[in-house]
């Protein structure tokens, strides 16, 4: 697949500067398509014996491609509605109390925030948002003790695309750790398998429905079934006592419609093998333009496919005034900071757009 015929693909950059997808990627005409065709089983019979086995077969098969995705087991996969759903999973199945600590950052997604702080566990945030991304490891480890019960934290952070490096603190720390892939999986090479907890978005960098999403669980049998759905059990008792499914399907909680399972696999077959080097690429012309318009950036080099920058200003106004111009980004609330996001669909052509909307009149 060459360049022209992957940007083809996306119906939107026929006209906007789409730089988005930290918040929701670009739809491919075919997955837009594979949506309408399965959405047609809508028409039913719905509650027939054959659709729910069809859609049973489904939910296997999505497992699989997100498995792929980030190299794991498709056994380890539980569908998810959003990397907020997954991180609920997670933490509500950890059973934290008082005496418990979670080590987190301060450059978190709600998404994650939030189920720790109702946790009941004691939260312990590592300052990493203002410091050098090489900085990172030592800033969480310093916060991990021996009333540690999880690391939770982004493997890409939102707010600035810097990247946390897994693999050294997985090895620095005998905690759990608990990774939001939001703005990861997709963007940048993924290998989970050695996380204990790997959440993935499909609305955002792989470009599928919303919403769509996956929880991966190294050892199924080690989290305990917080959120019990149907499809959480093989077997039931009438007081509501259940045996647990084979492997992370046990906990899964929400019903997928079959347009979205259609869409997101449609979003995920036949990925160009570039696509991780020209996203690279395309985020480094990006963060030197910019700064070479005299803005502050606060990315560093080589990170994720993000580039934030500060705004002295009206975030949300200059936001507007660029989709008027047909160029979409979006604002930090709150952090006085614009970002915009690099896809392997993203051309020369976006970014300039983008640095000549950011001129003053």
């Amino acid at each position: 697949m060459t360049f022209e015929e992957a940007r083809a693909a996306f119906p939107v950059l026929e006209r906007y500067a789409y730089l988005n997808a930290g918040s929701v990627g670009p739809m491919a005409q075919r997955t837009y398509d594979a949506m309408v065709e399965a959405a047609k089983a809508e028409l039913g019979p719905r509650g027939s014996h054959a659709a729910f086995e069809e859609i049973i077969a489904a939910r296997k098969g999505l497992r699989e491609v997100i498995a792929a995705q980030i190299g794991v087991d498709a056994l380890r996969i539980a569908l998810t509605t959003s990397t907020s759903e997954a991180c609920r999973i997670v933490v509500a199945g950890l059973d934290l109390g008082p005496d418990d600590e979670i080590v987190t950052t301060d450059a978190e997604h709600f998404g994650l925030l939030g189920p720790m702080h109702a946790s009941g566990g004691r939260v312990r945030v590592a300052a990493v948002r203002d410091r050098p991304a090489a900085d990172a490891l030592d800033a969480i480890l310093a916060e991990v003790g021996p009333q540690t019960k999880l690391v939770a934290l982004s493997h890409v952070l939102w707010l600035n695309g810097h990247v946390i490096p897994l693999d050294e603190l997985k090895s620095a720390t005998s905690a759990p750790l608990l990774v939001d892939g939001a703005q990861s999986v997709g963007a940048i090479p993924v290998n989970a398998e050695p996380i204990d907890f790997y959440t993935v978005s499909g609305q955002k960098w792989l470009c599928g429905p919303t919403p769509t999403g996956g929880l991966y669980v190294r050892d199924p049998e080690a989290l305990r079934v917080a959120g019990p759905s149907y499809f959480s059990q093989a077997s039931y008792e009438p007081d509501g006592a259940f045996v647990p499914r084979e492997g992370t399907a046990r906990f899964e909680q929400s019903w997928i419609p079959a347009a979205h399972i259609a869409g997101l696999e449609a979003a995920l077959d036949g990925l160009p093998d570039w696509r991780f080097e020209r996203a690279r690429e395309m985020t480094d012309r990006c963060r030197q333009l910019l700064l070479d318009a005299g803005l502050d950036v606060v990315t560093e080099p080589r990170q994720g496919t993000l580039v934030s920058w500060r705004w002295d200003g009206d975030t949300s106004e200059v936001v507007k005034r660029l989709y008027e111009r047909d160029v979409v980004i979006r604002d930090l609330p709150g952090r006085g900071l614009l970002r915009a996001s690099c896809g392997y669909w993203t051309n020369e052509d976006d970014i300039d757009r983008l640095v000549a909307g950011l001129r003053p009149n």
